[in-house]
């Protein structure tokens, strides 16, 4: 098992402690946020995985491009993949309702 943790600045006065962990196509990501310790979507975790060093306060910003190989074709990959799916689906969800509110506004004007 491979593991690699690092200390992201969040709201709270101490850094939040951030996870991974590697065995086999099974990635754990695990955040000390109240977000993480609860099980929710927690954006410490998800900016690691899309690469973003900026809040990692510990010195270890460089493993990240470990983390993100550890992504590729393990069931976090797949279940982004389909999140980036349904966020497609909604913005052009949210395009319709635009589109329609606009539609509406001028017919209430003619």
């Amino acid at each position: 098992m491979n593991e690699l943790s690092f200390l992201v600045k969040g709201s709270a006065p101490d850094p939040y402690e951030v996870t991974f962990l590697k065995e086999g196509n099974n990635l754990t990501a695990l955040c000390t946020c109240m977000a993480g310790q609860n099980g929710q979507y927690c954006k410490h975790r998800f900016r690691i995985l899309d690469g973003i060093t900026a809040d990692i306060v510990s010195d270890n910003k460089s493993d990240v491009t470990t983390v993100q190989s550890w992504l590729i074709g393990s069931d976090v990959e797949e279940a982004m993949m389909e999140l980036a799916q349904a966020e497609k689906l909604v913005d052009t969800d949210k395009m319709a309702i635009s589109a329609a509110r606009k539609k509406v506004a001028r017919a209430m004007r003619e």
